[in-house]
């Protein structure tokens, strides 16, 4: 096993301020409770208000993270954001995060890998902290989707909800920390899963909204062939790199994308049921801050504790997917 160069010494998630029960989304589209829960395991999610756009979340998120792992702002030697709903086309969100912090020494900049993006950057901070180019790296996976979704699409718009999970790395003491990272993609598929307007291919034109591609596009049953292949193929390669076996890991922490996936990437490799981490029912599909609320909830709570190795796997749209195996 390789000897872990970056560790996560704090944590922390934040929400939109509106709660949307599946109750409520009864009133605005043709839907029931019963066929969210039956189909997504979603309950319920949490919907940005007025004012709440990612770099809000996101400064939420990471106060709380730069807060447990007990350093200031202008000890952050770089900040990454995975978004793709971030404040604005350029500067980055990442940006913003920075002057809102008050992180002044942090280069700063987003990536987009959709549900995937906060594993990316979790691989990326690694690698930097690794090389020597920075000794503390704040990652953060945010996403304000009701931004992008057509709330007329019952099949999109229940998923949904908008929130932000941060992480503190840093130089590990040996005994913690990354025990490997894994990533893939397939931009092939990308129709299956994306946001096709508001870039230099489709501007938001009378045109573009005729013809319906304003908003986020998912054809569910290719996406759901395709994650459940891919996060099960990713946890594989996490497990491998990490020379680890299933029966080793103390926790699976899946993205919270459909509760079928979930099921069906907890089957593939037989985890009992209270070795999973799961909490779709409460903040729906969060994209790519849906891994790093999990396991700060789950920290949080006790359940996962310093010791423990855990097991992380996400597939996004475009097709992006990830994993990666953490001691803490």
């Amino acid at each position: 096993m390789q000897r872990p160069f970056a560790m996560i010494t704090g944590m922390g998630h934040a929400h939109g301020s509106r709660l949307v029960p599946n109750e409520m989304l009864e009133e605005l589209m043709d839907t029931t409770d019963e066929w969210i829960v039956t189909r997504t395991g979603i309950k319920q999610r949490w919907w940005s208000e007025e004012g709440e756009y990612a770099s809000v979340l996101a400064e939420r998120a990471a106060r709380n993270a730069i807060e447990e792992a007990g350093v200031t702002p202008e000890q952050i030697d770089g900040i990454i954001i995975g978004t793709v709903t971030g404040d604005m086309k350029f500067p980055s969100t990442a940006n913003f995060l920075q002057a809102r912090l008050g992180a002044d020494n942090a280069f700063s900049f987003d990536l987009s890998a959709a549900c995937s993006g906060w594993v990316y950057g979790l691989s990326l901070a690694e690698s930097l902290i690794a090389t020597g180019k920075g000794k503390r790296i704040l990652v953060v996976g945010v996403e304000i989707l009701t931004s992008m979704t057509d709330m007329s699409d019952r099949s999109t718009a229940v998923l949904f909800g908008d929130a932000a999970g941060a992480a503190l790395l840093e130089v590990s003491d040996g005994q913690a920390g990354l025990l490997s990272t894994y990533m893939g993609s397939n931009g092939k598929l990308a129709e299956l899963l994306w946001a096709p307007s508001g870039g230099s291919r489709f501007g938001i034109t009378p045109v573009v909204r005729a013809a319906g591609k304003e908003h986020l596009l998912m054809k569910g049953r290719h996406v759901y062939t395709h994650a459940v292949r891919a996060m099960a193929d990713a946890t594989q390669q996490a497990l491998d790199l990490a020379g680890l076996q299933p029966e080793e890991i103390d926790f699976l922490v899946p993205h919270q994308a459909n509760i079928r996936i979930i099921q069906a990437t907890v089957e593939r490799f037989g985890f009992p049921q209270d070795r999973v981490i799961i909490n779709i029912d409460r903040f729906g599909n969060t994209s790519t801050a849906s891994i790093p609320i999990a396991l700060d909830e789950a920290r949080r709570q006790g359940r996962i504790k310093p010791g423990h190795k855990v097991v992380m796997t996400v597939f996004g749209g475009g097709f992006t997917w990830a994993s990666g195996v953490i001691q803490f």
